[in-house]
């Protein structure tokens, strides 16, 4: 089951072929490997080389993603592979994400599971969703879809966690099956991207737009890395940006950045410039803005558009208080809050790391 023939693709001349999943489009040779890793050129064939191949399992709350309102509070199901599209030298995964899959079953198990398998896994564990995550799921398309598919056939809904670098022809059919996504914005300029990603910032936006012209519950996270994405003037445009293109009511998680992989000499994010980036997205417009990785901050709850009064206060992962009616209105105003679905309450705990 591991490998299949790829789905999306262009054969060329000399045996060539083209990908068309994400804007790198690589094109092979007989023999070589796409930049995620996942994809093979065996004799004019594109090989999708992972399919089913799972690093990783957990039961998380959907706060971690973070989602903090599509259907707040409920537990879904994630599943990773190995691989990535991008190569962010702070990756906090680099150890799934940094990796080709080869690499990676030197040293650790994988297994491999159907789409079913997965489905019936999270509906054993109760969960109400399916997240696609951990590593960059775009790259792992043709098992998304059928995962994703799979899953609505027996109620759940499917979350992807991504970086938003996903061509529109690879879009077209795998938004269809998607009820919300997580995009992070590494920066927002092309040269940061072209520098540390080795990809391009044009792409991101374009998808992103297009999810939320779909109907995808879209959410976007801008982890802020000193000395890289962390200028006031840059952040301030891509909060206009976000406002004019995809509207006031996306909510916005500002992370802070934590020394990983290849960027352990810089340090956390001082306090005080994730607070001042909030006060700029909410100055520019934006209602739901949230500061991410500094557990027991204010910045962590929702807060009423209207009246500004705590709506949903959280902790971490878990929702502690929630002050909104059935209709998701403010219980002190009666304005709308922008939730998608309805707070929920969960019969088991979350499992972090099955495997």
């Amino acid at each position: 089951m591991p490998e299949i023939e790829a789905r999306l693709y262009d054969k060329l001349d000399e045996k060539k072929t083209r990908c068309k999943v994400c804007p790198h489009r690589c094109t092979l040779s007989p023999g070589q490997v796409s930049i995620c890793g996942m994809r093979k050129n065996v004799d004019g064939k594109l090989i999708f080389t992972a399919y089913g191949e799972i690093s990783s399992i957990g039961i998380d709350p959907v706060l971690k993603k973070p989602l903090n309102l599509f259907w707040p509070n409920h537990l879904t199901f994630s599943i990773a592979s190995v691989g990535c599209n991008f190569r962010c030298p702070w990756c906090q995964n680099y150890p799934i994400t940094q990796v080709s899959l080869e690499e990676y079953k030197k040293y650790y198990p994988t297994t491999v599971m159907s789409p079913e398998d997965v489905v019936k896994e999270a509906k054993g564990f109760q969960c109400m969703s399916i997240s696609y995550t951990y590593n960059e799921p775009i790259i792992w398309y043709e098992y998304v879809i059928d995962t994703a598919k799979a899953a609505k056939k027996e109620g759940l809904m499917n979350i992807l966690v991504t970086n938003g670098y996903i061509t529109l022809e690879a879009l077209e059919e795998l938004v269809k099956y998607i009820d919300a996504a997580n995009v992070d914005w590494k920066a927002f300029k092309e040269s940061t991207y072209a520098r540390y990603m080795k990809a391009k910032l044009e792409p991101v936006l374009q998808a992103t737009e297009e999810m939320k012209r779909k109907g995808v519950h879209v959410e976007i996270t801008y982890l802020v890395v000193p000395t890289v994405n962390d200028d006031e003037n840059e952040f301030r445009e891509m909060c206009k940006y976000i406002v004019e293109h995809l509207g006031p009511e996306v909510p916005l998680h500002i992370s802070r950045f934590y020394p990983h992989y290849k960027f352990t000499h810089v340090p956390p994010t001082q306090v005080k410039i994730l607070e001042r980036f909030h006060d700029i997205a909410v100055e520019e417009g934006l209602l739901y803005v949230y500061v991410g990785n500094i557990p027991g901050h204010p910045y962590e709850n929702t807060y009423c558009p209207e009246c500004k009064k705590m709506v949903i206060e959280t902790w971490g992962f878990e929702i502690v208080k929630w002050n909104l009616d059935d209709d998701n209105r403010c219980i002190f105003c009666g304005a709308k809050v922008h939730v998608t679905g309805k707070h929920v309450k969960p019969k088991v705990r979350p499992l972090f790391g099955i495997f």
